[in-house]
């Protein structure tokens, strides 16, 4: 082979190499994208579902209409949360919180948690609970490993020279106590 045909081929390796860092930081990156949607989802079932279990508690706990309305205002911030990731997990934090400071409240209420419209509510919200911290645990996954790769040599690179920047985890934020600590019952 000549010098031409060996710098050739040499090039040829190199377009190659960074096509294919490229095309992996580009489905990595999409990966992490398809996995928020997916956390997005689990979130409207949630919202959707809130307003029923209020209403199902309402005829239960008419007196307990300060948490209820917290209950609601914590569902139409966390609905209306865009921006960054960091606020919607604030948001998505106090629902969380107000949910279980609902059910603590269902406690003292004998009938409320016979009410077989009630069991199925919470059945529901509890499924999507679980969904939901699943598919927010794959997205931080997702995060991580793509977060990971355009830090290593020799992507950071080419991550670099395309414009891929790092992705930020979901979190709780600020709200993280609200899910974290068991709610206080008082009979």
């Amino acid at each position: 082979m000549t010098p031409l045909g060996y710098t050739i081929l040499g090039i040829s390796l190199f377009v190659a190499f960074v096509a294919f860092l490229y095309n992996r930081l580009v489905a990595l990156r999409q990966t992490t994208r398809n996995a928020f949607a997916d956390i997005d989802v689990q979130l409207r079932q949630r919202y959707d579902l809130i307003p029923n279990l209020v209403e199902t508690v309402k005829g239960y706990a008419s007196h307990e209409k300060e948490l209820l309305e917290k209950v609601t205002q914590a569902r139409a911030s966390a609905m209306q949360s865009g921006g960054s990731l960091a606020a919607k997990g604030a948001a998505e934090g106090a629902l969380s919180g107000a949910l279980m400071q609902l059910m603590a409240v269902a406690e003292n209420y004998p009938d409320l948690k016979a009410n077989t419209n009630f069991l199925q509510l919470q059945g529901e919200l509890g499924d999507l609970e679980n969904k939901i911290a699943a598919a927010r645990r794959f997205f931080n996954n997702a995060v991580t490993e793509y977060n990971t790769a355009i830090e290593q040599f020799p992507a950071v690179i080419i991550a670099k020279m395309f414009g891929f920047a790092a992705a930020d985890t979901f979190t709780l934020g600020d709200e993280r106590e609200a899910v974290t600590v068991a709610p206080k019952v008082g009979f």
